[in-house]
């Protein structure tokens, strides 16, 4: 069991030549403050917490300022928990933002090969120790500017030995004029219990600088401490912040489950109290071969002592030794009487290392007892049967082929009884051991080479050694619940918790009913919940208190961590259909996974660096998987569809080497529909500006496009354009630039590029793309002010459904020219048109496309119709004005 766990920590970049090493330096006339490292000064580091029905949101914010006369680099670290998913990140430099942005690891494949064989590698995402995972991003902050690091990250907190436990490890490396941890947590069952301690610093200490306090549902922790709080000593310049803050709390439990809906969504706790113990035969199958010699069959010496000490009398045991060949302590399970402890006791202190590793033999004769001892009758009728196998290596000798043993094992098991595998070092195939945990309902767990490793092992079986109920099964009225995660458990132990999510079908329905069945030591029982969707309304007016859709969130991360784990050993259209709908999830709800990286746009030397954070696995527990690559685009083709200046709409039509045009005139402030494809999902708006002092009821002057909206339904994305910024990302979650940027942004299905005060390209997949053009005109110009143009580059993908100003010349349509002639002026002869069974007068003129150049553009000849294009566009230009952009 995993624990919530996070380290914090802020370096300032030591090693680059020529940075003096003086923590204390003159910035003109000026000391520099208190806390500032090689001219880097850390003035706020707050990690703000928000738990809801034990999902965490937990949000990491450092700023930073360059006090130095030169660039430095600043590094952010963060260790998180390894079952946390990351779920956003921001840098933010001088109040300009580049965000990060999950997309399919398949597409980002490309990027991390050539940015690895240019050399460009920068670990973002490793494993770190035991439980963690290191995020870090370095970024070059010059003389003077400011540097703002945000993380994001989302975690369901396990019960764990009846409480739910967070660790917050704080690293900062440097005093910090503010730092803050902020936890709010709040749980309709009610709060029964709250605590919180920091290891590195001194309870008197602690006293003045933490608060806690709990009431009904809700509580709240902080940790604020001064700056003389944080030295190592009163004189010291170095900070005592190094080591575990801990919160620690449980909640009311005055029934065994409790249900909680919110729009839609659902989620199932359960865990009962009281209940007996039932019996459990255990065999324990350890490896004893050569490499096991020294600190760790002494620590495993240890370790089985003190299990054989919380034994319970009911319970049956036996111990297999493994190495070239395999031992066994008895021939069949024996019951863990006092005598029979005590010669178990003088077994295991005689264990000792020798020979090979035999691991198919060493399991296969623990399976073969527990099932003779079931099928002979020689255990409790109520009992419960696990196996746990330890070993420090791969096999060696016997069958050694991993994927015959998973085999071998499969059969011989057959689903009766749960396989746990623990693994200690490195040096060993995890992957094996954790894909053959997995299809024997069991789970794999790494013992590190450590003081402790004889702790890490007893803390394993303390896990699992009270098992409440077996064969448990959460059953809800058939019909009534979708994509349900899971919802069967071969054991309920006690201290533990289950957790099934789900969305209900109707979500209208007035209650429902949730019932829980499972065997327990002296019979069979059902624990039912009943669900009154009217209580659950009342519950939602703590909405302010609480983040979002929690519950619908909480059922995505379930849902995504169950599938990935599943995944791991499945194979074929089963492995591909797991990691489809794994892949959609965690792009849908915006977290870092194995399959979605999160690639961080970033200022680096002038240029842009795109670096990919990954998850690890873990199989490879030390390997960092990250890239830095700056991504380049070439110049997209002519377009066929734009609009821009006055504002004059051009349409470039395939087949006919001709072009028509229109204005549209109509006063500012008004909002037109461009673009709408309710297949696609995309929107493209409009806003109208005038010149400077225009009235917004005044058709008289200039007009031009001020503001583009655009749109993605089904990605939930927008995109807000101005002539001073643009806004981007889902409602809840918005990140601003301005034209000042040089900024790509990609995730699967997106690609936005910022080109500094030039323009900008939008690409949702292949086959749509859009180049907006930004319009700078002179500041004190009396009249004139910035304005936007808009490109259709690419809409082939756009459906036969898109209508709007430009998009319903997307689909084909046909027209002629006939009787050319003078018009008014010389220079701009009339001619007859018909289209769209419309005779129509038009006149030959020209336009401007502004793509590539955004000052002079290039002449385009079109024939303009009059009237607010009317004739050619379907009904009135009217018709097409709409209340805002979005």
């Amino acid at each position: 069991m995993w624990w919530p766990y996070l380290v914090l920590a802020l370096l300032s970049g030591l090693e680059a030549s020529g940075f003096p090493r003086s923590p204390l330096r003159l910035l003109g006339k000026r000391s520099l403050p208190e806390g500032v490292v090689d001219g880097v000064e850390v003035y706020s580091t707050k990690i703000s917490c928000k738990v809801t029905s034990r999902f965490a949101h937990n949000v990491v914010t450092t700023r930073a300022v360059n006090r130095a006369d030169q660039a430095k680099e600043v590094s952010f670290d963060v260790e998180l928990p390894k079952t946390a998913f990351i779920t956003n990140f921001t840098l933010t430099i001088d109040g300009v933002t580049y965000p990060g942005n999950i997309k399919e690891k398949e597409v980002a494949q490309k990027q991390y090969d050539k940015a690895v064989s240019q050399g460009k590698t920068a670990g973002l995402v490793k494993a770190s120790g035991r439980k963690l995972e290191k995020f870090t991003v370095s970024v070059n902050v010059a003389a003077g500017s400011k540097v703002t690091f945000e993380l994001t990250y989302e975690e369901l907190l396990k019960r764990h030995k009846g409480k739910y436990e967070m660790y917050l490890k704080v690293q900062p490396k440097q005093l910090v004029r503010h730092f803050e941890i902020d936890a709010h947590i709040f749980e309709p069952q009610g709060i029964s219990m709250l605590d919180a301690e920091a290891s590195f610093i001194t309870n008197d200490l602690l006293g003045s600088a933490l608060t806690k306090s709990f009431s009904g549902k809700k509580g709240h922790v902080s940790f604020k401490p001064s700056l003389d709080q944080q030295r190592s000593c009163p004189t010291c310049t170095d900070s005592l912040l190094n080591g575990d803050f801990t919160i620690v709390y449980d909640v009311n439990r005055e029934s065994p489950g409790n249900v909680q809906v919110v729009n839609g969504y659902f989620v199932h706790f359960f865990a009962p109290q009281g209940l007996p113990v039932v019996p459990k035969n255990i065999v324990f199958v350890i490896d004893i071969s050569g490499s096991m010699a020294g600190r760790k069959i002494q620590q495993t010496r240890v370790a089985l002592l003190k299990i054989l000490d919380d034994m319970k009398q009911d319970d049956y045991l036996n111990f297999i030794l493994f190495s070239t060949g395999v031992t066994t302590w008895k021939d069949s399970l024996v019951q863990a009487t006092p005598a029979n402890l005590e010669e178990a006791r003088t077994f295991v202190r005689s264990i000792s290392d020798q020979g090979m590793t035999n691991i198919n033999d060493g399991l296969l004769r623990g399976i073969r007892m527990l099932t003779d001892a079931r099928e002979q009758h020689t255990v409790p009728e109520r009992s419960t049967s696990i196996i746990i196998m330890l070993t420090d290596g791969d096999a060696n000798t016997g069958e050694s082929r991993p994927e015959k043993i998973q085999e071998n094992v499969r059969k011989a098991i057959e689903g009766r009884f749960p396989l746990y595998n623990l693994g200690f070092g490195n040096n060993l195939n995890y992957n094996f051991l954790e894909t053959m945990a997995l299809e024997n309902h069991g789970v794999a767990r790494r013992i590190y080479e450590d003081s402790d490793a004889n702790l890490q092992l007893q803390g394993f079986y303390e896990e699992v050694a009270n098992p409440l109920l077996t064969n448990v099964e959460v059953e809800y009225p058939e019909n009534a619940i979708l994509d349900l995660t899971k919802n069967s458990y071969p054991h309920f132990y006690d201290g533990s918790e289950t957790a099934v999510a789900g969305r209900l079908a109707d979500s209208d329905m007035n209650n429902f009913k949730a019932d829980v069945k499972g065997h327990g030591a002296l019979n069979d029982l059902t624990f039912t919940e009943e669900v009154d969707m009217k209580e659950m309304d009342a519950a939602l007016k703590e909405q302010g208190y609480i983040f979002g859709n929690y519950i619908e969130r909480l059922w995505a991360y379930l849902t995504i961590e169950q599938l990935l784990e599943k995944r791991k050993n499945a194979h074929g259209e089963e492995k591909e259909n797991l990691t489809a709908q794994a892949l959609e999830l965690s792009l849908k709800y915006h977290f870092v996974t194995p399959l979605t990286p999160m690639v961080v746009t970033k200022p680096e030397d002038n240029e842009d660096q795109t670096s990919i954070a990954d998850k690890p696995g873990e199989d490879a527990p030390y390997a960092a998987t990250s890239t830095a690559y700056l991504t380049s685009h070439q110049s997209p083709p002519t377009p066929y569809y734009y609009v821009d200046g006055d504002p004059h709409f051009i349409i470039q039509v395939p087949g006919k080497n001709d072009t028509i045009c229109f204005n549209i005139d109509e006063k500012p402030g008004t909002v037109l529909r461009l673009i709408q494809d309710p297949v696609t999902g995309i929107t493209v708006t409009g806003q109208i500006i005038g010149d400077k002092g225009s009235s917004p009821y005044s058709r008289t002057g200039k007009t031009y496009f001020g503001k583009l909206g655009i749109t993605h339904a089904w990605m939930d994305f927008r995109i807000e354009v101005t002539t001073e910024k643009i806004i981007l990302g889902t409602e809840d979650e918005l990140s601003t630039f301005s034209w000042l940027d040089t900024v790509t942004i990609t995730q699967t299905g997106l690609f936005v590029a910022i080109n500094r005060k030039k323009n900008m390209v939008v690409s949702f997949g292949d086959g749509v793309n859009f180049v907006i053009v930004l319009h700078q005109v002179w500041k004190k110009h009396p009249l004139h002010q910035d304005f936007l143009g808009f490109y259709v580059v690419d809409s082939h993908r756009m459906s036969a459904r898109t209508h709007g100003l430009l998009g319903q010349f997307f689909r084909p349509f046909d027209f002629e020219v006939s009787d050319v002639r003078p018009g008014s002026d010389p220079a701009k002869p009339d001619a007859t048109m018909v289209v769209k069974n419309h005779q129509l007068t038009v006149t030959r003129g020209s336009q401007r496309d502004y793509r590539k150049d955004a000052s002079v553009g290039t002449k385009v000849t079109c024939w303009f119709v009059h009237n607010n294009g009317e004739g050619l566009i379907d009904g009135v230009h009217t018709d097409y004005i709409v209340p805002s952009l979005f």
